[in-house]
C-alpha cells in the first residue's frame, strides 16, 4: 500500500466513528490518503480528526475549491475507493447512479476499484431494495465488505455491524492489487457473435450477446493491462478504454486477430464464431417459393486453433458452450487446439447466451479445474481474471 492513493469516503452512520482508525491504519501502511466525509458523516465525527490523521486537507463539499473541480479530481487521482461505512442511503444513490454530493459524484467518476463496507440496522439491511442495491454494486465490480453479526446501536445484536478493520483493510489491498497486476501485458479479446450472409436481409449467427468478453476486457483495463477487443455484431458499448475493432463475419475477425496477436501476451477468445458461412451470398433478397430450398455451407476459419498453432508465447484461454459432456469435449478442445485453459458453461437451458448470469469451470492441463461459480457476467469476469493471473504465474 505504500505510495498509493486511497480516497477514503465517510457517510452518516454511527460506525464512522470506526473509519477514523482505518485512516490511521492505511496512513501508517504509508498509504497517501484522500478523504470524503458527507454532510451527514458530520454529525457524528469531525473534519479536523481525518485531516489530523492523513496530514491532507479533508474534503465535504461539491463547492470547495470549485477552480480545482474537486469531484474529478479526486476521482481521478484516485487508485482505489473504499466507502467505509456505506449507509443504505449511500448503497441507494451509487446503484442509481445519483450524484447529488461531493462523494457520489466522485464515484460516479473514477474508474478506481470501489470497496463498499454496508453498515446499518440488520431490518435495513435485511429488506429487498438495500439487498437489490448491492447486488447491483456487486455485479458492476464493486467489492463489497460484508458486514459482521453483533452488537448494533438500537441495543440490538444482528447483521449490519461494520466489518472488522482487518477485513477492510485486505479489501482494499486486494482491489489496489488488482489495478496494476496486468500492467504492461496486452490482452486480445474476442467476443459476440459474427453474422455469415445469406442475402442483404439474411444470415447464419447465434444468441451471443458479447456481454462476457466485453466485461472480461473491462476488468484487464482495471488491472492495467492494455486491451484490443475484437468485436462481432452487438448492440452492446464497448469499454472506452479499449481498442476496439468492429467485425461482422468469421474472416473478418480472423484478420483482425491476426492483426493484433503477433503483439499480445494473454489472449482470450469469448467470440462464438460460426463454424460455417453460406457458399453462395446472394446480392439481392432470395424470394419465398414453394419449392424445397437447400444451402450449400463451407467452413470458416478456425481462429482459435490458428492462434493455438502459433502461440509463441501467448498466454491463451478458449471458451467452450456445451450442451452435454461439458467437461468432456472441453478438455478435448483444450488439447486439439493447443489452449493454456479453457472456461466452459453450459448453454442447453436459459443461462449462457446473453447479458443475463452465467456459470463457468476453468480447465488445463491434463487434471486442473477450477470452478469459478455462477453469478453475473460482470462477477465472472473478475473471478475468471483471478484464475488466469495465478495459473500465469505458476508457469513462470
Amino acid at each position: 500500500m505504500n505510495g498509493r492513493r486511497v480516497l477514503l469516503g465517510v457517510t452518516g452512520g454511527i460506525a464512522a466513528y470506526k473509519a477514523a482508525a482505518l485512516a490511521s491504519r492505511l496512513v501508517q501502511a504509508g498509504a497517501i490518503l484522500d478523504v470524503v466525509l458527507t454532510a451527514d458523516a458530520l454529525r457524528f465525527v469531525g473534519a479536523a480528526t481525518f485531516a489530523a490523521l492523513a496530514r491532507r486537507p479533508v474534503h465535504t463539499s461539491l463547492w470547495e475549491r470549485v477552480e480545482e473541480i474537486p469531484h474529478i479530481t479526486l476521482a481521478r487521482e484516485a487508485e482505489v475507493v473504499a466507502i467505509v461505512p456505506a449507509t443504505a442511503n449511500t448503497i441507494a444513490k451509487l446503484a442509481l447512479g445519483i450524484a447529488d454530493d461531493l462523494l457520489t459524484n466522485v464515484v460516479l467518476a473514477t474508474r478506481a476499484p470501489l470497496v463498499v463496507a454496508p453498515a446499518m440496522n440488520t431490518a435495513m439491511l435485511e429488506h429487498d431494495a438495500t439487498r437489490a442495491h448491492i447486488a447491483t454494486l456487486r455485479a458492476r465490480g464493486a467489492e463489497i465488505v460484508e458486514p459482521e453479526i453483533g452488537f448494533l446501536a438500537e441495543r440490538e445484536h444482528g447483521a449490519g455491524r461494520l466489518a472488522g478493520e482487518d477485513a477492510l483493510v485486505a479489501a482494499i489491498e486486494h482491489a489496489l492489487l488488482r489495478t496494476n497486476e496486468l500492467a504492461g501485458e496486452r490482452v486480445l479479446i474476442t467476443a459476440g457473435p459474427t453474422r455469415e450472409p445469406i442475402d442483404p436481409v439474411r444470415f447464419l449467427s447465434n444468441a451471443s450477446s458479447g456481454t462476457q468478453g466485453i466485461e472480461l476486457a473491462r476488468e484487464a483495463l482495471a488491472r492495467g493491462a492494455e486491451v484490443d477487443l475484437v468485436l462481432g455484431p452487438t448492440s452492446l458499448e464497448p469499454p472506452a478504454g479499449a481498442r476496439t475493432a468492429r467485425v461482422t463475419t468469421a474472416r473478418e475477425m480472423d484478420d483482425a486477430v491476426r492483426e493484433r496477436a503477433a503483439n499480445a501476451t494473454i489472449a482470450i477468445a469469448t467470440a462464438a464464431v460460426a463454424d460455417w458461412r453460406p457458399a453462395t451470398t446472394h446480392a439481392h433478397k432470395v424470394k419465398k417459393t414453394d419449392e424445397p430450398q437447400s444451402l450449400a455451407l463451407e467452413r470458416n476459419p478456425d481462429i482459435l486453433a490458428n492462434l493455438g498453432a502459433q502461440k509463441n508465447g501467448l498466454f491463451l484461454v478458449g471458451f467452450a458452450a456445451e450442451t452435454e459432456a461439458l467437461e468432456t469435449s472441453a478438455r478435448e478442445k483444450l488439447v486439439r487446439k493447443q489452449l493454456d485453459a479453457i472456461a466452459v458453461n453450459d448453454v442447453g437451458g436459459e443461462r449462457g447466451f446473453g447479458a443475463g448470469p452465467n456459470a463457468l469451470v476453468l480447465l488445463w492441463g491434463v487434471h486442473g479445474r477450477k470452478d469459478l461459480g455462477a453469478g453475473s457476467k460482470r462477477e465472472l469476469a473478475v473471478r475468471l481474471w483471478d484464475a488466469i493471473v495465478e495459473l500465469k504465474a505458476e508457469r513462470r
